[in-house]
């Protein structure tokens, strides 16, 4: 992999001096603005290969700035901090296409451990050229394409390797663990609570079909294929 490009946007200078002195032995070049606008303009910012996103930002707030984030095309992974860890933050970021969400005060190798992650599957994601078709679900790796009743679904780079994990495993049950293992790998560290709220927001882009994906109580989830068509 060539030498990523981290942006970060956060105020504060701490934070940021943490940052880069953790990220320092990563090889990654790294971006910092204080306030969104400034890394929505500064020279370079679009070429990011993963964007470290706070929330509480003076102006411009951190969901504003990730709607426009994830328009780009192609859209980079978007990890959100914040200090605050209400269930209502971490689903709207998610559900605006925030791959992942850390709560401050966070561990610099933690942070390390979830961009390490987003890279992979940024980096893997088109090699596989996989097309599932379920039902009324398509998934098209090639493109990095997901459709439901031939409607595109704007899906983040978390919901779509969740989309689709279900889709070439129908019928079978997974443990929250074992949907982490197959999504970000092994020993990632994420809680049993994110992959809930993960399924939430994408059971919600998915509308009538979230259905599909079904909650197996004290276990895990199902995806119960309606027609299996192939890949």
């Amino acid at each position: 992999m060539q030498k990523a490009v981290i942006l970060i946007i956060e105020d504060d200078p701490d934070i940021q001096e943490l940052l880069a002195l953790a990220f320092a032995g990563e090889g990654w070049t790294l971006l910092a603005a204080k306030t969104g606008e400034e890394g929505l303009s500064m020279p370079g910012n679009e070429g990011a290969d993963c964007v470290i996103l706070d929330i509480m930002l003076p102006g411009m707030d951190g969901l504003a700035v990730l709607k426009k984030l994830t328009a780009r095309r192609p859209r980079p992974p978007v990890i959100m901090t914040s200090a605050r860890g209400e269930e209502a933050d971490i689903v709207a970021g998610l559900e605006l296409g925030a791959d992942d969400y850390v709560v401050k005060p966070y561990s610099p190798k933690v942070l390390i451990a979830r961009i390490r992650a987003a890279l992979r599957r940024k980096e893997e994601m088109p090699a596989e050229r996989r097309h599932w078709r379920r039902g009324i679900l398509v998934l098209d790796e090639d493109r990095h394409k997901a459709s439901c009743d031939g409607k595109t679904l704007d899906l983040s780079a978390t919901e779509f390797s969740l989309l689709k994990h279900f889709l070439a495993n129908p019928d079978r049950v997974y443990s929250r663990n074992q949907i982490i293992a197959a999504i970000h790998g092994d020993d990632y560290p994420v809680t049993d609570r994110s992959v809930d709220v993960q399924i939430l927001a994408l059971r919600k882009k998915l509308g009538a079909a979230g259905g599909l994906i079904e909650t197996i109580r004290g276990v895990g989830y199902r995806f119960s294929d309606p027609q299996e068509t192939g890949p």
